[in-house]
């Protein structure tokens, strides 16, 4: 009798010991979702509070260079030049902004054999233009924005032509017309108020030449394809 009340009291020890640990694990079962719930709710939390502080800026302020091929005649081949840019924005909202744009290029005209000998004069533009900047994307480590851009253009093509007009070499004569543009921007932050910024874009100028043959001025609009690329700085906070 002694020995069956034994083992009635062992069984009840061990089942005491196993209800026991089913209860401890399945406490830490939960004690380890609900940390991990909150876990994930604080990084959530945090790149929530990252993305507002990044585009809440009032302010950017763009600054670089980049490369653009341009045609500097009504019958001369394209030639490639090097660009700066600098532009500032006044974000009106997280997505939408005014901008104000200003950039220069600097590059040699392919003119040819003519008879003045003047193969590859230098030639500069530089552009000013304000419009609109609109952000269509804005991740934590990203954004994607488009801008439409309007304003003048000054050209000059006398200045590497030792003195020839530059019409006579076939180039735009040196003027101030229309100019117009359309990119998008690819940022990729580093810091909430600091990115890296390419800008594929597209220029249209309106300068204008003279027909040698005729005497007639010419030129279509010039379409114009390059890129930007530089940092962009953001500060400042939308009320």
């Amino acid at each position: 009798m002694s020995g069956f009340r034994s083992r009635v009291y062992s069984l009840a020890v061990l089942t005491l010991v196993a209800v026991s640990l089913l209860a401890t694990s399945h406490a830490d079962g939960q004690m380890t979702r609900r940390e991990r719930r909150e876990t994930n709710a604080n990084r959530q939390a945090r790149i929530a509070r990252t993305i507002q502080e990044t585009y809440t800026a009032r302010y950017e302020l763009f600054g670089g260079g980049g490369f653009l091929r341009f045609r500097p005649g009504e019958y001369l081949q394209r030639n490639p030049e090097i660009t700066w840019a600098t532009s500032g924005t006044y974000f009106l909202s997280e997505k939408l902004g005014i901008s104000a744009d200003i950039r220069g290029g600097y590059g040699n005209a392919k003119v040819g054999n003519t008879i003045y000998n003047i193969p590859n004069p230098l030639i500069t533009e530089y552009t000013f233009m304000g419009g609109a900047t609109y952000r269509v994307r804005t991740r934590l480590k990203y954004a994607v924005s488009v801008n439409a851009l309007a304003g003048y253009s000054l050209g000059n093509f006398d200045g590497g032509s030792k003195g020839i007009s530059a019409t006579k070499l076939g180039m735009w004569a040196t003027s101030n017309k229309p100019v117009f543009s359309v990119g998008a921007s690819f940022d990729y932050n580093l810091y909430p108020n600091l990115a890296l910024r390419v800008t594929p874009t597209y220029v249209g100028t309106m300068f204008r030449g003279v027909d040698l043959n005729t005497g007639a001025s010419n030129g279509t609009i010039q379409n114009n394809l390059g890129f930007n690329a530089g940092i962009v700085y953001r500060f400042g906070k939308i009320k």
